[in-house]
């Protein structure tokens, strides 16, 4: 069994019978958790954010800086922002622009459906959130498969071409964030998201399980 989507890589027809696509199995978010109240309020204060998040890569020591980058290419770009801390890509700064909303952390099950488009490092799971949650995806790859998710994404008119970690700056990253928000990013992702909402995967691969067990 395959856990993605054949909404985003087809199932090739060479691939015998035996090999299952399932779609993609999705962990949501644990019973009874709750967003605090000051990112509601700050979700309700404007338009939609763009959320920025890296998860679990990053140069600690690079941190403060990155988080600046981040924020100036909001300003450029005219966006708000939900800055997700993390384990080491960003680090909570002074002096925020009321624009922005730092976090830790939240549940992209959660979070994501409420954002503008959403800017992350490409890694499988967050690459099939974003695209479950209908709204454009910037990836900006460090390395392995999420070159490949960021292109995949690119192709299929849900974000913008990839930007490598190595080149990204202020400039290249405001750019990014104006071309996922054109109509016809934000029509693509829309529609891919709502083909990935009506799949089953983690139900589809118990099934399967369920009869070769018998």
């Amino acid at each position: 069994m395959i856990s993605y989507s054949v909404h985003v890589f087809p199932r090739p027809a060479s691939w015998l019978e035996h090999v299952h696509i399932t779609g993609y199995w999705f962990l949501d978010e644990e019973a009874g958790w709750q967003p605090p109240q000051d990112l509601l309020d700050f979700l309700q204060a404007g338009n939609p954010p763009v959320y920025v998040g890296f998860g679990s890569v990053g140069d600690a020591s690079l941190a403060e800086q990155k988080t600046r980058l981040v924020i100036e290419a909001l300003r450029q770009s005219g966006q708000r922002g939900v800055l997700a801390t993390g384990w080491n890509a960003m680090t909570k700064i002074g002096n925020l622009p009321d624009t922005v909303y730092m976090l830790d952390s939240a549940p992209h099950s959660w979070l994501f459906p409420q954002m503008a488009a959403v800017v992350h490092h490409g890694g499988a799971g967050t690459t099939a959130a974003g695209f479950r949650a209908g709204v454009p995806s910037i990836i900006l790859p460090y390395g392995n498969d999420q070159f490949a998710w960021g292109l995949r994404a690119y192709e299929l008119g849900a974000g913008p071409k990839p930007v490598p970690q190595k080149r990204l700056t202020a400039e290249a990253l405001s750019s990014a964030i104006t071309a996922a928000l054109k109509p016809q990013a934000l029509a693509a992702a829309e529609a891919l998201g709502e083909k990935i909402r009506k799949e089953h995967g983690a139900e589809i691969a118990a099934e399967i399980i369920s009869r070769c067990m018998e």
